[in-house]
């Protein structure tokens, strides 16, 4: 009797060690999986991290830019105009704007390029002598352009003196901020001896001075100028294109996906639309580009660069997204909701638009705003249908030709002025990135506070 219990305790005893080591091993693993965890989240953050530092710190310094500060001087021995025509009685309305554009090309023809010499030689400490095209070399070439549309607006200028800032040029810029190695021989500068010797002498006496870069976010793209090049025809072309997205992409994903989820049969020809769908997501992007200069620009006619024709792509683009999205959101809704609204005596339609959709509301508005922000972002299919064009100018319609931001992006990062528009390109990034995290944000907080409202 006695052996019998003492055969059973070390059974017992044995059965309660493999079961201490059993636990003992799960709980080793789920450790080693909890550290594995948080070491893949650590990794993916020092990569984002570093990402975003990349492209922040490179980007920066684009943000702030050299001007000269000096004063300008409307000579009338160089801008030799005759006075501003006046509309008399009787001058019809398109004989005056042949009279005032006949004046405009007189002022023209007038030599600016003088006027920003003298310009910048006002600037100039005394006893220092430097040529004219030392001078000019200092400031952007679109400076000349800009005191001549100055005259023309205000013809009562001539022969005054104007306080005036004068952006310095690209070159300049980047000897300044020292992204050009100072101790590389002459033949390998940009600017001549003379011309960097000023600049520092300029930036010493604080007659240049860094500024913030306003004109990037008001300026068109410039080959001839440079350092006023900016991002506004870029911005307002994919706010273009994400208009049409919103206006179509949104109504026809979110119908679709109700149909499908909530009113379409299920057979054979719903199975192959779903089937469809679920590859439309995956078909890569530059597909959809070639799709689109082959329909809407060859077959339809539709103009070249165009943001309507940008936004009609990325909107087949969006499409599968925001149905896909939407549906999951619809299939999370408990069948309870449905069964207690048709029991009630609700059609199946007041069911769905009045007891379903409030429901899943925030997961749509989530879904249609990370639709559009990953739309934002594409370039590949924009590229093939010629919104990569050098176009120097805002339009004015989604018809008019024009560029985008990742467009832009693709441009300046392809610049033969390497030192200057390698950090324009990351604040270009920045300038993206900042639209598509604000887009998220706006995301987040609309599901949040709609599900508070619940």
């Amino acid at each position: 009797m006695t052996d019998s219990f003492t055969v059973s305790s070390s059974g017992a005893e044995r059965r309660r060690a493999r079961i201490r080591a059993g636990l003992g091993r799960r709980h080793l693993f789920e450790r080693i999986f909890r550290g594995l965890g948080v070491l893949a989240i650590l990794i993916a953050l020092a990569l984002v991290g570093s990402l975003f530092w990349m492209v922040i710190s490179k980007g920066y310094p684009a943000f702030t830019q050299a001007n000269l500060e000096t004063e300008v001087y409307f000579d009338p021995d160089i801008i030799k105009v005759d006075p501003p025509p006046q509309q008399q009685p009787g001058q019809s309305a398109a004989d005056f704007r042949a009279q005032r554009l006949a004046w405009q090309r007189q002022v023209t023809m007038s030599n600016w390029n003088r006027v920003v010499e003298q310009a910048v030689r006002a600037a100039v400490p005394p006893g220092l002598e430097i040529t004219a095209r030392e001078a000019t070399a200092l400031v952007d070439a679109g400076e000349r352009h800009r005191l001549r549309d100055i005259f023309v607006e205000n013809p009562g200028l001539l022969g005054e003196r104007l306080p005036f800032t004068m952006l310095a040029s690209a070159d300049v810029d980047n000897w300044l901020k020292g992204t050009i190695d100072r101790d590389l021989p002459d033949e390998r500068q940009q600017l001549s001896p003379a011309t960097r010797a000023l600049a520092d002498q300029l930036l010493e006496s604080g007659a240049i001075q860094f500024k913030f870069a306003w004109h990037i976010f008001t300026n068109v793209d410039s080959r001839s100028a440079p350092a006023s090049a900016g991002l506004a025809g870029g911005l307002v072309g994919s706010l273009y294109m994400m208009l049409v997205v919103v206006l179509l992409a949104v109504p026809i994903g979110v119908a679709s996906a109700i149909y499908l989820e909530e009113f379409a049969p299920k057979n054979r020809l719903t199975d192959l639309i779903e089937v469809n769908i679920n590859n439309l997501a995956a078909v890569p992007s530059i597909v959809f580009g070639l799709f689109g200069a082959a329909v809407f620009i060859k077959y339809i006619g539709l103009p070249l660069s165009a943001p309507i024709v940008g936004g009609l792509v990325l909107t087949l683009m969006t499409l599968p997204t925001i149905i896909i999205a939407t549906r999951s959101s619809l299939r999370a809704v408990p069948p309870s909701l449905r069964q207690a609204a048709l029991g009630l005596g609700a059609s199946r339609t007041q069911m769905v638009f009045h007891h379903v959709l409030p429901v899943t509301l925030p997961g749509i508005l989530t879904a249609t705003i990370i639709g559009v922000a990953q739309a934002l972002g594409e370039t590949a299919p924009l590229l093939l249908i010629g919104m990569n064009a050098f176009v120097a100018a805002v339009p004015g319609t989604p018809f008019d030709q024009s560029t985008a931001l990742p467009a832009q992006i693709y441009l300046w990062q392809g610049n033969e002025n390497r030192n200057f528009f390698e950090a324009r390109t990351s604040a270009a990034i920045m300038v993206l990135l900042t639209l598509m995290i604000t887009m998220n944000a706006i995301a987040v907080l609309l599901r949040q506070r709609l599900e508070r409202l619940k």
